[in-house]
């Protein structure tokens, strides 16, 4: 009998201590199985087999995270975090942060628009290289276009959407010090930062009854079990109802 199957046995010869119900088990047997390989210097092949075998024995299995959903501010915060925005007049922070709440778009995408990016027309802004390297359009309110074609219009000097008073891109630190500044403002006893308004974006549009097919498109997010799902939709797909929700939101 080879030595790994001997330490096996002995692995889980007290089997009723690593019972599946025990929720310590997966953890409890690692530790008898690294007493035991320590004490018979197995290699790093054999320990990786015994441990193998012994959960295959015991029918040890992972135990599944469960899914926490995002934090969101009521409607009721939200407005009040807006508030204190709106209350201190820089244009630049109300549009720059009232655009990543509407478009649920990420902070380390913001910060990349490019004023060529922005189509006033279609409603659309175009995200360079986002998150995985992946291209892609996103959407902003119809009510909002006149918003943006006057800051373009204002600050036509600019490369970028939103620029500093250095005529530079703002750093995605600098953005989540902005909104951290507004929710002290504000008052709210709860912490606020960009991806939270990415969060409330996607649950109100979720509750507005978007599928997850289309809620995908506007995030960007990329889930490789359901991409057969997603492929033969495009963004008009989801542009009507998009613009329907968005004109009843109150922000």
């Amino acid at each position: 009998m080879r030595k790994g199957d001997v330490l096996v046995g002995k692995a889980i010869k007290n089997r009723a201590n690593f019972a599946p119900t025990n929720k310590n088990a997966k953890s409890e047997a690692v530790k008898k199985i690294s007493s035991i390989a320590r004490q018979h210097r197995l290699s790093y092949e054999e320990f990786v087999s015994v441990c193998q075998q012994v959960r295959n024995k015991l029918r040890l299995t992972k135990t599944k995270k469960e899914r926490q959903l995002p934090e969101i501010l009521s409607m009721t915060e939200l407005k009040q975090f807006f508030k204190a925005v709106q209350s201190c007049e820089d244009l630049q922070h109300e549009l720059m942060l009232k655009l990543l709440l509407y478009t649920a778009i990420r902070v380390s995408e913001l910060v990349n628009i490019r004023v060529s990016d922005v189509d006033l027309d279609a409603c659309k802004i175009f995200i360079n290289q986002g998150k995985g390297s992946k291209d892609r359009y996103i959407l902003f309110p119809s009510g909002f276009r006149l918003a943006l074609k006057s800051h373009l219009k204002a600050n036509n000097q600019n490369k970028y959407l939103f620029e500093s008073r250095l005529n530079q891109p703002y750093t995605t630190r600098r953005i989540q010090q902005i909104v951290k500044e507004y929710c002290e403002r504000s008052g709210l006893r709860r912490a606020v930062h960009p991806h939270l308004l990415r969060h409330q974006m996607l649950t109100y549009l979720t509750s507005r009854g978007i599928s997850d097919a289309k809620i995908q498109l506007i995030s960007g997010h990329e889930s490789r079990k359901s991409l057969e799902v997603y492929q033969h939709l495009s963004l008009e797909s989801v542009e009507k109802e998009y613009q329907q929700a968005l004109r009843v939101f109150e922000v």
